[in-house]
């Protein structure tokens, strides 16, 4: 085989926020069972580096529209960090002040790149857990006349991944195999918006949803309350902190009851945090492929359905975002900022090390 070439994309972009989508598909070629074919649909490719980016683009442009958002007006919004940055990506590009209400457990780099990005950003107790940051949002947005984002409640969230991220998995394969796609959720938007589209056009396609094991709010079958703006109203009882950041807040979106209601998934399987940090790091270290804690449970929840997948399965799974905003978690513990014994021993072993002695 001849070095590799490229073309180029063959056209210029007026902005950062037209290279949002088209994110790849790429086959898993080590680490997946040898009877099934394992794809997984890699978000960090957007330009903020997640999922969200859609979300928060389609958001702003959505209230454009329809003149809920005024020029110059702040935007307001409540986040564990992926639509933060991918706001302040947006707001950043066309010119709105941002401010993101944030609990302090998030991770320090995920703070970092939104204030890096141009918004301010109101961290919460983590006590008060997501439900906290959510409160704090509407506040400052009823008081300062400020435009709520509204990512848990907002048509937007889920219509963009109609639009756009369901018509690039349908464009990926058509013509091929699709026999499983499996999602976490977050606001819920992901696997409501994609499986109106799967449900009605590859129906033969089994949608896997899966949640973290000590924090299953779906699957322990209570929905908490929400007042006449869809706006959850209390702390979901069956919450738990864990290590998945993006997923599942202590309270059911509204964004995620569609799917609920309409039965857009076959199975929901609880995954342990541990799990997805340990295929999180075997992705990056057998395949180079870098992605979070959420990315690496939701392939976690794959490789168990694939072990008992008929010969010949085909798999999609979504990999939110990048693993760069989990270097503060426990993604990295035992990763070295100094060298190794074993990395000092390969650099003693040439001459340079004994000049550096003298």
């Amino acid at each position: 085989m001849g070095i590799r070439q490229t073309e180029g994309r063959k056209r210029l972009y007026d902005s950062v926020l037209d290279t949002v989508g088209d994110t790849p598909c790429i086959r898993i070629n080590k680490i997946a069972p040898s009877h099934v074919t394992v794809y997984v649909k890699f978000e960090a490719f957007n330009p903020a580096a997640s999922v969200k980016d859609r979300l928060a683009l389609n958001i702003i442009e959505a209230a454009e529209r329809d003149g809920r958002l005024k020029p110059g007006q702040t935007v307001v919004e409540a986040t564990s960090g992926n639509t933060g940055i991918g706001l302040a990506m947006v707001c950043a590009a066309k010119g709105y002040p941002l401010v993101l209400t944030m609990a302090d457990s998030f991770s320090v780099e995920r703070r970092k790149l939104m204030r890096f990005l141009g918004a301010k950003v109101v961290l919460t107790p983590r006590a008060q857990k997501g439900f906290g940051m959510y409160v704090k949002a509407k506040e400052l947005a009823e008081q300062n006349g400020w435009f709520l984002a509204s990512q848990f409640e907002t048509s937007a969230n889920a219509d963009i991944h109609e639009n756009t991220t369901a018509r690039e998995i349908m464009a990926d394969f058509e013509g091929e195999r699709l026999d499983y796609w499996v999602t976490g959720y977050g606001t819920g938007g992901t696997v409501s918006g994609v499986a109106r589209v799967l449900r009605a056009e590859r129906p033969g396609t089994k949608i896997i949803l899966t949640e973290p094991a000590n924090a299953a709010i779906v699957s322990s079958g209570y929905t908490n309350t929400r007042n006449e703006g869809h706006q959850p109203t209390e702390s979901h009882p069956n919450f738990e902190p864990h290590p998945i950041q993006g997923w599942t807040p202590d309270f059911i979106p509204w964004v995620l009851q569609e799917a609920i209601d309409k039965g857009y998934y076959d199975e929901l399987i609880p995954v342990p945090g541990t799990e997805g940090i340990e295929w999180s790091r075997r992705l990056a270290s057998e395949e180079g492929i870098f992605t979070g804690i959420s990315g690496g449970s939701t392939l976690a929840v794959a490789m168990k359905v694939a072990e008992q997948a008929p010969q010949g399965s085909v798999f999609l799974v979504m990999l939110p975002d990048t693993g760069e905003r989990y270097l503060s978690t426990p993604l990295f513990d035992g990763i070295e900022e100094d060298m190794t014994e074993d990395e000092r021993v390969i650099s003693m072993s040439t001459p340079s090390a004994q000049m550096a002695a003298e």
